[in-house]
């Protein structure tokens, strides 16, 4: 069983919220994975996943939507 069936099925408490025009904010015991369902650290309680696709740490977020203008539907 992957880390993505884990988070199917285990009761989580966290939240991820849609900053406007920014990232994911990501907390709590929410746990996040790539594309393969593989865990990724996180170092933190609340992280910010990227979602405008210009971070140089993709998944996390590094401002670069600021500088690109980024607008979320």
């Amino acid at each position: 069983m992957s880390a993505a069936d884990d988070h199917r099925t285990a009761p989580v408490r966290g939240s991820i919220v849609a900053c406007p025009d920014g990232p994911l904010l990501v907390r709590g015991d929410v746990p996040v994975v790539d594309d393969r369902g593989e865990p990724v650290a996180k170092h933190r309680a609340t992280v910010a996943l990227c979602r405008c696709g210009a971070s140089a740490i993709k998944p996390w977020c590094d401002g670069s939507h600021k500088a690109i203008g980024f607008e979320a539907p």
